[in-house]
């Protein structure tokens, strides 16, 4: 997940660590933080693998003259094509892959039409089947939970419609993306 957002910042524009740092953390905020000790370690992977550059250096934010520099990072023509592979992943991560898709949707403009009707497909196809489990467990549920614990059996099934009505909120944003996408 952060090599994909680091990958797609730096797809936009050359950044240092600590804005990379404060983006992707308002991208997967308030509660998850990336953290120094993960995102330097991730660049400097990165970099050796060649898949980003140092660009420069920049006086880090809030330091006075002469203090430490930060690191400007940009992307290079292999870390261009990780990024589409990581972009075009549609099996890595599967129970997470609501958040990771919501990550990438910000992105979809810089892959070719085909390419974004086809996450959106897999997406839209990966939503009905999450509806489609809620049901099946629903009707379950109905059948093997008598009377006598009808109050637990109320509450799950509430919360199974609850969560079907957040899936089916989902498919007609997708559905209105592909449409826009279309077009």
């Amino acid at each position: 997940m952060y090599e994909l957002i680091v990958l797609s910042l730096l797809m936009r524009f050359p950044l240092h660590g600590y804005l990379l740092a404060q983006i992707a953390n308002d991208m997967i905020g308030p509660w998850a933080k990336i953290s120094n000790g993960t995102l330097y370690p991730l660049l400097n992977r990165l970099e050796r693998s060649g898949l980003i550059e140092r660009a420069g250096e920049v006086a880090s934010p809030g330091n006075e003259q002469g203090e430490q520099q930060a690191r400007t990072f940009r992307i290079t023509e292999a870390g261009r094509k990780r990024f589409h592979q990581v972009m075009l992943d549609t099996s890595s991560n599967i129970g997470d892959y609501q958040r990771i898709f919501h990550l990438k949707m910000p992105y979809l403009d810089l892959l070719p039409v085909r390419e974004r009707l086809h996450l959106l497909n897999h997406y839209l196809n990966y939503c009905q089947a999450c509806v489609l489990h809620l049901q099946t467990h629903a009707a379950s549920l109905l059948h093997e939970i008598g009377d006598e614990q009808a109050t637990f059996r109320d509450l799950a099934l509430g919360s199974m419609r609850q969560r079907e009505q957040l899936w089916q909120a989902e498919i007609e944003w997708v559905r209105q993306l592909r449409a826009q996408v279309a077009e």
